[in-house]
């Protein structure tokens, strides 16, 4: 390919490759580098703007105005939650073979995480709508996330995790004022809890796959329009770490709505990264099954990497999984293995500090260019941490 130098092309054999593709156990992984995040991501510091201090005041004030509230809400999620950074990762880019691509940090949201979108937006929803809590699972990042929102809007926090996982991310909930409590089994478990909470108490369910997923997918939308703004029209495709399949239906979503308004040329084609057998997206998807089917829980093995990516029953899959298709886009699978080297690379490139989970959708992108190398464009991969 034209775009592809000499250097380049010797530089390939130093990217993470399939012998680096056997699932690696917990163990076999030894202990992560410093300033390593494994099961999530880290908070910006200060997390909150510090001259918003006067807006968390009054969005968290139960004796102020509703409307006067949701004024202050807007203001902070409109100044630190989204817009994040978009750049051009030019050493990757030699490293890779191929011209033109971005990486968009969500890292730089408030704790770190896309999931910060979603958590802002819903308790803006909850405010507005005269809820005074609203209820989770998480096995760290989105609990994180929801803790905060919760917290400046002044609403109560019920954070519902499950008993084996183990999380850096705990005491951030406890310090944002949350309820913690330990589910037994496992995530879907622990969603099961939070809902039956929502409705036994009157709070507002914020877990994905309920009443309230075209919020969700509306605020993940966000990205598509960020990237946008950014490159003025749709790239060539888009790259994103799945799970629950949220993320990647919402940025679809996002681009689908550009698109219908003329807005830009194309809908990027989705790419999808999960890992090994662990992922009903991924396991759909290259068995050409018709739509998400359940996995048998007791063969989705969690390490401590891999866990942002793993479940046996992706809530919003059939989303994620029709949005790879209708653009032509693909799904591949990621070792631990790889996803610890290319966190590496990124850092060492590019000066991001990526959860190592949210470089599945890089991994699977570069994966299958190195088989079907892909011409010149601009191509955009989602990841989430801490920027060094």
């Amino acid at each position: 390919m034209a775009e592809r130098s000499a250097k380049a092309v010797g530089k390939r054999a130093q990217l993470p490759t399939e012998a680096e593709g056997v699932q690696s156990s917990p163990t076999t992984l030894g202990a992560p580098p410093p300033g390593e995040p494994l099961d999530g991501a880290m908070p910006q510091s200060p997390v909150l703007s510090p001259e918003l201090s006067s807006a968390r005041s009054v969005a968290s004030d139960a004796g102020s105005e509703l409307w006067e509230r949701l004024e202050a809400f807007e203001d902070i999620l409109d100044s630190d939650v989204g817009d994040t950074s978009l750049s051009r990762a030019r050493n990757l880019e030699r490293e890779i073979g191929l011209r033109q691509i971005y990486l968009k940090f969500d890292g730089g949201n408030p704790t770190g995480t896309q999931k910060d979108r979603i958590a802002f937006a819903q308790a803006m929803d909850a405010l507005r709508r005269g809820f005074d809590a609203v209820t989770v699972a998480t096995c760290g990042n989105y609990g994180a996330a929801m803790a905060l929102a919760a917290s400046v809007a002044g609403l109560r926090c019920v954070v519902y995790i499950p008993a084996a996982c183990q999380t850096r991310r705990l005491s951030e909930m406890e310090g944002y004022g949350a309820e913690v409590l330990r589910a037994p089994g496992d995530y879907e478990e622990a969603v099961r809890l939070s809902r039956e909470r929502a409705v036994s108490e009157e709070i507002y369910d914020a877990n994905p796959g309920g009443e309230n997923t075209v919020i969700q997918l509306r605020a993940y939308g966000d990205i598509a329009v960020e990237i946008y703004d950014e490159l003025r029209d749709a790239p060539a495709a888009v790259a994103v770490p799945v799970s629950n399949g949220t993320t990647l239906a919402g940025i679809h979503r996002g681009f689908v709505s550009l698109y219908r308004r003329g807005k830009t040329s194309r809908i990027p084609r989705m790419i999808a990264g999960s890992s090994p057998a662990q992922n009903p997206i991924l396991e759909a998807y290259l068995t050409e099954a018709p739509r998400c089917d359940d996995l048998e829980p007791e063969r989705v093995r969690e390490t401590r990497v891999n866990e942002p990516l793993i479940n046996w029953h992706s809530i919003d899959g059939d989303h994620a999984l029709r949005a790879i298709r209708e653009t032509s886009g693909f799904a591949e699978s990621v070792s631990d293995r790889a996803l610890l080297a290319w966190a590496r690379k990124i850092r060492e490139s590019e000066g991001l500090n990526a959860l190592p989970a949210s470089t599945a959708g890089l991994a699977a992108f570069a994966r299958r260019h190195a088989r079907e190398s892909f011409g010149p464009d601009r191509y955009v991969v989602v990841l989430t941490g801490r920027r060094t």
